[in-house]
């Protein structure tokens, strides 16, 4: 029964994401997401912080590990919350590592997955990456990372190394879950994102593109990420403000995860 309930839900929210959101103008999806974004800012919002962690998460002290993104001493809305900052942050024990917390929902060589069809075109997956996208190398690896509403909304840097390129590309805000949609990196293909490449210590390019979901302004990037600015593996360089998801395209393949798996953070890729 309960697999069956599961079923239905998606199916409906796949209905939904694709038939209903899908084919909004973006401006009319702009104009919803302002009145979505804006409930996570009211002060009241703030009273749904506690249930909310209580829903999600097993551990009752979840929230100890992180202050307010404020600054303030406690929470002043959701927003607050959402985006909310390590007391402590993981310790990096490694030289490549997962640049953020969430779904892993797929991944592989790529130029081995399937082509995608956005709007009945079939497009590449290199086609996230924008403009350097014919340029990543054969060989390296794509990974599609899903962030929950109740994962970590921030991004770091993968490797130590220096920021090559900046590019903001703009485009539709539809919804991410990578289960409405028989290819879980349609969004990606659709969606307002900034990509950032990464020059590593060995002279290999990283590709992080930074896709928003349904908000506005959903994509912050940290006051020193910047063309040239050097970066250490899991220095932050990006906040989502809301609805997220990051694709990767790294030169080195991922073993210590599977498609399916939660990944966090400052882990190790291998």
């Amino acid at each position: 029964m309960a697999v069956a309930k599961l079923i239905l839900k998606r199916s409906f929210f796949s209905f939904i994401s694709i038939y209903v959101w899908g084919i909004m103008p973006g401006r009319t999806q702009r104009w919803i997401s302002r009145i979505y974004a804006d409930v996570y800012n009211k002060n009241w919002s703030k009273k749904l912080i506690k249930p909310y962690c209580k829903a999600h998460y097993p551990d009752p002290n979840y929230i100890d590990q992180f202050i307010p993104a404020s600054g303030a001493e406690t929470y002043k809305n959701f927003q607050d919350f959402f985006t909310r900052l390590w007391k402590v942050p993981p310790t990096i024990k490694t030289e490549h590592v997962w640049a953020c917390e969430g779904l892993l929902c797929e991944y592989g060589n790529i130029d081995n997955l399937n082509l995608v069809r956005v709007k009945g075109q079939k497009r590449h997956l290199r086609t996230i990456f924008g403009e350097a996208g014919e340029g990543i190398p054969k060989g390296y690896y794509f990974s599609n990372i899903f962030l929950h509403n109740n994962n970590y909304h921030r991004i770091h840097a993968p490797v130590n190394g220096k920021i090559s390129r900046i590019e903001h590309i703009p485009g539709d805000l539809v919804l991410l879950r990578p289960w409405a949609y028989k290819n879980p990196s349609l969004p990606a293909l659709r969606n307002e994102r900034i990509n950032v490449d990464i020059v590593d210590e060995e002279g290999n390019t990283w590709y992080l593109s930074i896709v928003g979901g349904p908000g506005v302004g959903a994509i912050v990037l940290g006051d020193e990420t910047s063309i040239e600015s050097s970066v250490e593996a899991g220095k932050e360089i990006a906040t989502f403000l809301l609805g997220s998801t990051c694709c990767i395209a790294s030169p080195i393949p991922v073993t210590k995860n599977k498609i399916g798996d939660q990944v966090f953070m400052g882990e190790p890729l291998q």
